[in-house]
């Protein structure tokens, strides 16, 4: 009996034995419990697999999307040259904004009366005289009636004819009005139609033909006190076209000054930065983008304008300009100075080191410019009277 109930217990002890799990046994048993179903190993590996696709779609679209823009703008551009147009003349871009042109002197010019002109009907233009720094005590609450006798004071005039963008109210353009001003000079600007506060529509037709009623308008009032064009940038071609027309009607200016000048708007453009590097990646660029420009019939061609000009030149231009190439202001130099229509006249280039960072708008900065006007004008007047 004893027997039996020590088999029994011996049987029951390892019975008991194998039913509790030894170390190894626990971790097996863990690696077992934490595997997951089939299903859900199979649904984790779409994850990824899903989110990669998604992000690959995604970026399909945005290769598709640029391509398509990289094809259809070139083709709106050239179906549509109003567009061309407008990038050349930049005129919806004010800046500074937030300025209001009726009152220069909030742009520190407190001896500026601000004009409104008519060139034609439909067309009216904004314009500010500011007179030599000499009267601006005198100028002080002065109307407008005063400000227009004062040009026939004993002071040479300076009408100025500004690039594009902007208004004649831009910070570097209200500089250059302050350092003419303190030099002696009446400074006569403008926005041309379109620009600024100006009403009517922007061409190069139009912007010579508001330049040409100004300088008419200075004429009939400054009696013979001398009268320069300075044109910048854009101006430059606005300047020379002005300035063959007043040479064919032979009432030439006294001088003129191109600033940051280009040879034509064709080849200024295919110069310009942004061309350069469009070229390197896009075929039939000048079809595409530069005929329309011509199409609009928008030619500003400077190197043809200086064939028929009669009278002293001087051009500045900076060595590190960005966005009129330095040699195309000096390619322009070089085809003025052999043409016969300056035989008698004084033509003067003036380079600015690219260290001095004078860049495209800057020039009104240097020390020196007092002095180049100063000998290059006095010789002008020289000229102009014998």
């Amino acid at each position: 009996m004893r027997k039996r109930n020590e088999s029994v217990t011996v049987e029951h002890e390892r019975a008991a034995a194998a039913a509790v799990p030894g170390p190894l046994d626990k971790g097996c048993s863990l690696r077992r419990s934490l595997r997951l179903p089939a299903s859900a190993a199979a649904e984790g590996m779409k994850r990824p697999l899903g989110r990669r696709y998604g992000l690959w779609f995604r970026l399909r679209k945005l290769i598709l999307w640029l391509l398509g823009v990289y094809i259809a703008i070139p083709f709106l551009v050239k179906l549509c040259p109003a567009i061309q147009a407008k990038l050349v003349f930049l005129n919806f871009v004010r800046v500074p904004y937030f300025i209001d042109l009726k009152r220069p002197q909030d742009q520190g010019l407190n001896h500026t009366c601000n004009y409104y002109l008519q060139p034609e009907e439909d067309v009216t233009i904004g314009v500010w005289h500011t007179v030599p720094a000499a009267l601006w005590k005198n100028a002080r609450g002065k109307d407008q009636l005063w400000f227009e006798e004062a040009l026939g004071s004993s002071h040479p005039v300076i009408l100025y004819l500004h690039g594009n963008a902007g208004t004649r109210g831009g910070d570097h353009r209200v500089e250059l009005y302050k350092v003419l001003s303190s030099l002696g000079y009446h400074v006569v600007t403008f926005d041309y139609r379109g620009w600024g506060d100006s009403i009517g529509s922007p061409s190069e037709r139009g912007m010579t033909y508001d330049a040409l009623h100004v300088f008419d308008w200075i004429k009939a009032r400054s009696g013979d006190n001398p009268v320069y064009i300075w044109g910048h940038s854009l101006g430059t071609g606005v300047a020379t076209n002005l300035v063959r027309r007043l040479c064919e009607r032979e009432t030439p200016p006294d001088a003129l000054i191109l600033e940051s000048p280009f040879t034509n708007i064709r080849e200024e453009a295919r110069s310009h930065p942004f061309s350069v590097a469009s070229t390197r990646y896009f075929p039939g660029f000048d079809w595409f983008f530069l005929d329309p420009i011509t199409t609009s019939g928008i030619k500003f061609a400077n190197d043809e304008n200086v064939k028929y000009i009669s009278c002293s030149l001087l051009i500045l231009h900076a060595e590190d300009d960005p966005v009129v190439p330095f040699h195309l202001g000096k390619k322009l130099y070089n085809i003025a100075a052999t043409s016969r229509s300056f035989r008698d006249y004084k033509v003067q280039f003036v380079p600015f080191h690219t260290d001095l960072g004078y860049r495209h708008k800057y020039i009104y900065r240097s020390p020196e410019l007092p002095r180049i006007l100063r000998e290059f004008l006095g010789k002008s007047e020289h000229e102009h009277h014998h």
